[in-house]
Formats: C-alpha cells, structure tokens, sequence
C-alpha cells in the first residue's frame, strides 16, 4: 500500500491516456486577460476551469504569469515539492519549451501535467517563476516576421506544448492565465486564442486599462494574420485562431440589500458603457466579436457582461486552505456552525449560480452551437 502525495504519484506513474491523440487541435483555447493587475485573474481562470469540469468537460489550465499563482492554487501544499522533485520540477512553461528558445536539437514534447486527487477532469501546464527570460527573444522573433531564420520557431512554441498536452488528455478547453502586461509572451498567448475574456474591477484605473486594450487587441490580431504565412514553413507554425472577445467579468466589490454597493454602481455601469460603445465598436471593426444575439433574446446576457462577482469574503480564505474553489467546498471544510455556516452556504450559492449561469451556456453556446 503506498500513500504518496500527488506529486509523488506524478512521477511514478506517467498518465498518458489510452487513446493517444493526433491531427488538428480540437481543443477550445480561451485567455484571460487585463493588464491591469488585481482584477482576480487567476481566481477567475481557477473557477471557471473547475465549473466547466463539472459539466464532463476535460479543462487543461495554463499558467503564463510568472507569479505561478494559478499554479500554487492547484497544487496547494505540494507546490514547494513539485518545484523541488526532480520528477516533476521539469513539467512546467518554461522548460517544456526550453528546446526552442535554446536552439536545441530536440522537438517540444507534452509533459505529465498535473492533476488534483479530486478532479480528474482538470489538467494544468504549471508556470515557472523566470518565464519572462523568454520574452526578449520573443519580441525579437515577432517584430523580425521570420527574417531572422534561428528565431522562426519561437512564435509557435507556446502553442506546439499545449496542443501536444491537449492531444494527450483529450482536453476539451483550455484556459490560459495571462500576466498583467503587454509582453510578447503575451501577445503570444492571445493570437493563438479562440476567444478572450477581460476580468476587471470597479475602480478609477479599469477604463483606462480598457482604453489600452481597444488599442492593442486589434494590433496583436492583425500582427498574427498577416504573420502567418511567413512562419508557415517553422517547425511550429501559428494556428488560424479568431480571438473573438467573448464578454468581460465586474468582480471584487461589496453588496448591500443583494446589490453592489453604491459606491461601486456609477463604476460599474461606467465600465459596461465604455465596453458596449468604445470597445466592441473597435473589435467589430476588426472581426473580434462573437455574435450574442441570441443569447440576449433567451434572456442569459443582457450585454458583454458575463457576470458581477462579489468579494469572495471568509470564502476565499477556505478555498486556498482546500485547493477549491468557493463553490465546491464542503461543510466540513467551511469550518463553520450555526448562522455563519449558514450565511456561507447562501454565498456558495450565489457564486455557484453565477458560474453556472454565465460560463456553461456561455462556452457551449459559443464555440459548440456558433
């Protein structure tokens, strides 16, 4: 009998799929992105991950920021063992693609990517802390349009891994973290994209991040059209992928009376206003913009909105604790009796509702029925 810790499981027994993958990805890439910096991001891109498995769904998580936060969310308490077993310490981002970036003579390969006890639906690429080390000779490959032949390999790197790993474990979705930035890892990220989501918040600096975001998303899609024949002929070519923005998610503010707060409602519908005017007029120009018609005649959208999140409140800290997200903790791991247990699970369903509502209809709907 043997009583090993997930990562220890993990390198010793090597979970490769009976049926192994090939041909076209088939996988749905979908990014998370603001370069604004706490507009929970990675609390998002955990969640919806985690909800869509609910659904029969095989979710692979890609961790891009090197802040590793997505990373130590889903590994919890073995995260300093992951890093440190020389088993596992190579299965992440960066040295999954170090073969490129060096020039080695060796093609990118699918690693073992990790999975949680309690999900076997959910799949992560871990990040690594030096990732961006990368990005100087990414913005050089991106900005030489394969003029310079020894860096023809890098733009589609990125992409070669996770489609190696989607084939792997048969990955229905997968939902990459993006870091707050306009980096060249980036750029990458978003132009191998089948749609994107902008998490935000009701502060005085998200319309101007947004601003940014009108301006830039459109160039980074251009760049890619127009950029994919002269890395055709790379060992890892760019894929024809729509980055098509799908909606945006209001999070991180206070209810009153089931409502934001008032001091968070004039941003909020400030937000909304700039999003459905300003920024879905530059990205329909531009062919960024899946059609929600329908969704709004059958009453899931009213707008771009995905949903307004609350402030995960005492919730949060119990979802780190557990390596869970709110909605799926259990009694027992809520700690709690009596009224405040009570108030808990009320605010477990209302997030839960939230994600249901917005993220599975949403999906499906979108790249399944679209």
């Amino acid at each position: 009998m043997y009583d090993l810790s997930p990562v220890k499981r993990l390198s010793i027994f090597a979970k490769v799929p009976k049926d192994y993958g090939g041909g076209n990805m088939d996988s749905k890439v979908i990014v998370l992105f603001n370069h604004k910096g706490g507009v929970s991001k990675t609390t998002t891109t955990y969640h919806v991950g985690w909800k869509l498995t609910e659904y029969g769904k095989k979710v692979l998580l890609v961790d891009g920021d090197p802040q590793c936060n997505l990373t130590s969310l889903l590994l919890g308490e073995y995260f300093d063992e992951y890093y440190t077993n020389s088993q596992t310490s190579k299965n992440n981002i960066k040295d999954a693609v170090k073969m490129a970036f060096e020039g080695k003579p060796r093609p990118i390969c699918a690693i073992d990517c990790f999975s949680p006890t309690d999900n076997s639906n959910l799949f992560i690429i871990p990040g690594h802390m030096d990732l961006s080390e990368y990005d100087p000779a990414l913005s050089l490959a991106l900005n030489s349009n394969n003029a310079i032949t020894t860096l023809q390999n890098l733009p589609g790197a990125f992409y070669e891994l996770i489609r190696l790993c989607c084939e792997k474990y048969k990955i229905d979705y997968v939902l990459i973290d993006m870091n707050p930035g306009l980096s060249a890892i980036n750029q990458t990220f978003f132009m191998i994209s089948d749609g994107f989501i902008v998490p935000t918040n009701p502060d005085p600096f998200s319309v101007m991040s947004l601003k940014t975001l009108k301006n830039v998303l459109p160039r980074w899609k251009n760049w890619a059209v127009h950029s994919r024949e002269a890395f055709a002929d790379s060992a890892y070519p760019l894929p024809e992928s729509s980055m098509k923005f799908i909606g945006e998610i209001i999070q991180r503010f206070n209810l009153r009376n089931q409502r934001a707060a008032r001091p968070y409602q004039g941003k909020i519908q400030e937000i909304k206003d700039y999003i459905e005017g300003e920024l879905c007029g530059t990205l329909e120009k531009n062919d960024m913009l899946f059609d929600n018609s329908t969704l709004k005649s059958e009453g899931i959208l009213t707008d771009h909105c995905l949903a307004e999140i609350s402030e995960f409140g005492a919730l949060i800290q119990k979802a780190n604790a557990a390596s869970r997200p709110v909605f799926a903790l259990t009694p027992a791991q809520l700690e709690a009796t009596g009224t405040v247990l009570d108030s808990m699970i009320v605010s477990q369903q209302r997030f839960n509702t939230e994600f249901n509502r917005n993220y599975i209809c949403l999906f499906d709907y979108l790249f399944i029925s679209s």
